[in-house]
């Protein structure tokens, strides 16, 4: 290991003990989602080793993400940060191309928690490093993610029409959602536009989500709105009530968040 490595990791080991103190100290509660992505990222920089040369390589490419969120507003507000853009994986990559890492660009994993292990260096997240085959075959439910289309039927949007394969598809007003202190909550995927009439006023900045599960279905949900969300099939109206599991969609379901509304559609 050369003299430049290991005043890196020193220095990273200091500064995770010393914020870790900090922490203790000032009793100032669990680390917020900015906090905790700098947490991750630097214990990717950890596993960071030379190669001789003045060459770095990382020895992983496969990370699973653990992160502590005991309620869907945690979830969102973690979401918001390491969804991006950009994304966990795209910001941990460019960590690794910044440290001269060739070719680094694992797969990342992310997970949410409703209780950490008690074996987590860390309280509010966990990181585990794999390596497996450079060419390992697709996980059986690649075959089943199928691309969810969302055309807007009632109200404006920045996209009329959006199509998308993501893990959380958030609805609501407004591109991000921030708190008092202008902290990002959440980031919209589907963005009705602010100050855009009746109907748009009645969508919340964080109104719903869509959940894509593993055996391939898209999920609904109601993120606290303020005028509710719903589902229109075949006529009849389904109530999506917030805190439930949520609603199945299927192809030509119609959304209705407040007064405005989404063409549901599968490729």
């Amino acid at each position: 290991m050369d003299i430049l490595s290991k005043a890196r990791q020193l220095e990273s080991k200091l500064a995770r003990t010393v914020d870790r103190a900090a922490q203790q100290w000032s009793k100032s509660g669990p680390r917020g989602p900015l906090e905790v992505l700098h947490g991750i990222l630097e214990a990717v920089d950890e596993r960071i080793e030379p190669a001789g040369r003045g060459t770095h390589v990382f020895p992983f490419n496969k990370l699973k993400v653990s992160i502590l969120a005991v309620s869907p507003d945690a979830r969102a507000r973690f979401a918001g940060v390491l969804d991006g853009p950009p994304t966990l994986q795209e910001r941990i990559s460019k960590k690794l191309r910044d440290a001269g890492c060739a070719a680094a660009s694992p797969q990342v994993r992310l997970a949410y928690v409703a209780q950490a292990d008690p074996a987590w260096t860390c309280p509010e997240f966990h990181v585990e490093f794999n390596r497996g085959p450079a060419h390992e075959p697709p996980p059986p439910e690649t075959a089943l993610v199928r691309e969810i289309t969302l055309a807007v039927t009632n109200g404006s949007a920045e996209n009329p029409t959006d199509a998308l394969t993501l893990d959380r598809i958030n609805l609501g007003r407004c591109p991000e959602v921030r708190d008092r202190r202008n902290h990002l909550l959440r980031t919209n995927h589907v963005v009705f536009t602010d100050a855009a009439g009746a109907i748009n006023e009645t969508v919340s900045r964080a109104h719903a989500h869509i959940d894509r599960l593993g055996n391939g279905e898209y999920r609904l949900f109601d993120d606290r709105s303020a005028h509710g969300t719903s589902i229109v099939r075949t006529g009849k109206t389904i109530s999506v009530p917030a805190g439930s599991r949520g609603v199945r969609l299927q192809s030509g379901d119609e959304i209705v968040l407040g007064e405005a509304r989404l063409q549901v559609k599968f490729a």
